[in-house]
């Protein structure tokens, strides 16, 4: 149930609070108009505060003084004087003529500029492009609209308030609404312990490293030469020591490859991933040498690579060109390793009426009251997974949590992250050798519910399927299962079976991917199948064919 919320100033306070955790953690690393800035906003009065805050949620950066109504605010325009005389807030502003049409409703167009028929009653955009030539030049809201007694105002701090929005989450994507969502209750996050070394930024450079970033970022997503930014990405001098920040750049750097061989620019898009350090680049590498007709190249690099895979994924996309490459070379032919033995279940089946997931047609069909199925895919083991080991997941180390809006550790998908945990990991997975784990996992589920957790899916253990899974799955294949989610975290939480079938009574179970007509198991899901397979973890693949219309 969401809780109301009593305090009509909690978009104040918690902006205050932000404000007051940044000059308590990051004092050393802010800039002069930072700190100018956090020390006037607190002496300024207490509705000039409100205003200046709900301007900075809003969209945008102009605001007409009539559209701005708050009742615990009261009189706006009054709130806004003292804004005005810190320059935070500028009054009657000069505006270009589109920004002036994004103001004004048609009938205020037609009287400031006295539109006659037919341009009166035409549609806003020809209205526009009718006076473009005509007003080109920008001028003040008031010089535009003279009969208007409005006030327009333009609030120029929102860069600032956007770096301490920065500073404090340590990324641009979460914003001011999480404060709110988690007053109301929509969301809950755990609450861990902050040291003075958790901070998200460490230097001043890093965080203008971040903005660097940013800006590539929103440069490539507006079309700005991929060369340009990979030159940028380049030359940004980050220190070897900041890993969060250069996988940053690695994702961006793999994700601008990614688009050059799609457009199969193969010399840019070798370069670019030949230059990357973000997992997969490497592979992708030797890819594009294959693509572009240099099989020798790529099986050098090949080879290389074959010795040292970085991962069960990279080494798949290795061995599936391996037999390519060496067959152009003229190489003679290896025998393949054979594959792990894996039950298929062959079902045709008539076509449902109405549409539906091939998924729920084997679920239903299978089920029945000894041997209940249920639809799982990735959540059931990732949430058995994150409920027995939430003290490792959530520990409290520097790097990991430096605000009180996190869904999981700032560094879950970082190289060390394991390493840095393994003592904690290793007492949590002992749980599953001694029997505890099964206490441990409703403990946390109970003391737990509910709170955001990158692993947990609270939503489906309901139904009884968690007490199903305690005592049909054995604590040995939990045990593995979890070991293969901790080499990989970022890869290996997707790809497990959709659904997964009990019978209590034998206290057994058995995991079932399904391919409907024209499907076929993605990469993950083979290594995901292959691994429960050499560990003697029951699953299936079942491959469902509609029956022909009578």
């Amino acid at each position: 149930m969401l809780r109301v919320l009593e305090n009509p100033l909690y978009y104040l306070d918690n902006f205050q609070d932000v404000l007051s955790w940044i000059a308590t953690r990051y004092a050393d690393l802010l800039s002069v108009e930072e700190t100018q800035f956090i020390a006037q906003f607190g002496a300024l009065p207490l509705p000039s505060r409100a205003l200046f805050v709900r301007l900075v949620m809003r969209k945008g950066c102009l605001f007409r003084a009539s559209k701005l109504n708050y009742p615990e605010i009261g009189d706006t325009r009054a709130a806004a004087l003292p804004l005005l005389a810190t320059g935070w807030v500028v009054a009657d502003p000069v505006i270009s003529l589109e920004e002036l049409f994004d103001l004004l409703l048609k009938a205020e167009i037609a009287q400031a500029f006295d539109l006659a028929a037919p341009l009166r009653v035409a549609r806003k955009a020809e209205q526009l492009e009718a006076l473009r030539e005509q007003h080109a030049d920008d001028q003040a809201f008031s010089a535009w609209y003279p009969a208007c007694t409005d006030v327009l105002y333009r609030i120029g701090m929102q860069p600032l308030c956007d770096r301490l929005r920065l500073i404090y989450f340590g990324n641009y994507h979460q914003d001011w609404s999480e404060f709110v969502l988690s007053d109301l209750g929509v969301y809950q996050y755990e609450k861990v312990e902050f040291s003075p070394q958790s901070r998200g930024f460490r230097t001043r450079q890093d965080i203008e490293h971040y903005e660097v970033l940013h800006q590539c970022r929103e440069r490539y997503n507006d079309s700005a030469p991929a060369d340009e930014v990979l030159r940028e990405l380049a030359a940004l001098p980050l220190p070897p020591e900041n890993t969060w920040l250069a996988s940053r750049r690695d994702k961006l750097t793999f994700q601008i490859a990614q688009h050059l061989e799609k457009c199969q620019d193969w010399p840019a898009a070798y370069r670019a991933y030949a230059d990357c350090r973000y997992p997969g680049a490497r592979g992708r590498a030797i890819r594009v040498l294959e693509k572009d007709e240099q099989p020798q190249a790529a099986y050098d690099r090949l080879t290389i690579a074959l010795a040292a895979p970085e991962s069960e994924a990279e080494q798949q996309l290795l061995l599936r060109m391996a037999p390519r490459l060496r067959r152009k070379l003229g190489h003679a032919k290896q025998a393949a390793s054979a594959a792990a033995s894996v039950e298929r279940i062959d079902l045709l089946l008539p076509h449902p009426e109405q549409a539906c997931y091939v998924e729920g047609v084997v679920r239903q069909y299978l089920s029945h009251d000894e041997a209940p199925v249920y639809y799982v895919e990735n959540t059931l083991i990732n949430s058995l997974f994150g409920l027995l080991c939430w003290p490792a997941i959530f520990k409290a180390i520097p790097g990991a949590f430096f605000h009180p809006f996190h869904r999981g550790p700032a560094d879950l998908h970082s190289a060390d992250f394991y390493l840095r945990r393994s003592g904690d990991f290793s007492a949590c997975l002992a749980r599953l050798d001694d029997g505890s784990y099964q206490a441990s996992i409703r403990a946390t589920l109970a003391a737990k519910h509910g709170i955001a957790s990158p692993f947990v899916s609270w939503e489906v253990l309901g139904d009884g399927l968690l007490d199903l899974a305690l005592a049909c799955i054995p604590a040995a294949h939990l045990k593995k299962a979890f070991e293969r989610i901790l080499l990989d975290i970022k890869s290996n939480r997707s790809g497990f079976p959709d659904l997964i079938q009990f019978w209590p009574q034998e206290q057994r179970y058995r995991m079932i991917e399904v391919k409907g007509p024209g499907d076929r198991l993605q990469d993950n899901q083979l290594r995901w199948i292959a691994y429960c397979a050499r560990h003697a973890m029951p699953v299936s693949v079942c491959y469902l064919q509609w029956q022909a219309a009578a």
